[in-house]
């Protein structure tokens, strides 16, 4: 039985001995913590910004203080980037709304183009018509002055203006017009063949 309290109280101490990391938090960490906490107190009643000297005293490390101005060189240099980026941004978003402008005026007049095109071949269309029918007219009337006889066709010739005269007699057969011209006063027959001879 004395065997068995013996291994009992062994057990009680090995469950009973602190482990490493307890060990550390007791001998190491407390005590530093409680010594920082002291330390600002006692720097708070002394009036002493312990943030600012500790700012100064990594500033005085010689590679410390170098980055710190790299990084605001950085900064700023990114800050310009940045404007000179925006005000190139907005050029390039004046010149997409000058362009976006033209590009609408170009659509418009085309539209206007197409319109006045569709209306300018319509007008063309009706021209052709017309001539067609003024040219089945002219033929209608020229074979109708053929088939007069020449002293029925020779006044009437010359009654009518020099033009209409002149566009019947250059389009009929040379028969009939020398038929006519004999009908004719020696003087119209004349003043026709030159006018004839003129075209």
């Amino acid at each position: 039985m004395a065997k068995k309290d013996v291994e009992n109280i062994e057990i009680e101490v090995e469950e009973k001995s602190p482990g490493f990391f307890k060990k550390i938090l007791y001998l190491f960490l407390i005590p530093l913590m409680f010594t920082i906490a002291i330390l600002l107190i006692v720097a708070t009643f002394t009036n002493t910004n312990v943030f600012q000297m500790a700012k100064n005293a990594t500033d005085s490390i010689p590679f410390l203080s170098s980055k710190e101005e790299e990084i605001e060189e950085n900064s700023s240099l990114s800050d310009e980037k940045v404007v000179q980026l925006q005000a190139e941004i907005q050029e390039k978003e004046a010149e997409i709304t000058q362009l976006q402008t033209k590009i609408d005026a170009a659509a418009t007049e085309k539209d206007e183009l197409l319109v006045e095109q569709e209306r300018l071949l319509f007008e063309i269309e009706k021209l052709k018509r017309d001539q067609q029918a003024t040219q089945k007219e002219f033929g209608e009337i020229l074979s109708t002055f053929e088939k007069m006889s020449a002293k029925t066709a020779a006044p009437i010739l010359v009654q009518m203006s020099d033009t209409e005269a002149l566009r019947i007699l250059s389009n009929m057969k040379p028969d009939t017009l020398s038929a006519i011209f004999t009908k004719m006063s020696p003087a119209d027959a004349a003043r026709y063949t030159e006018l004839l001879a003129q075209q």
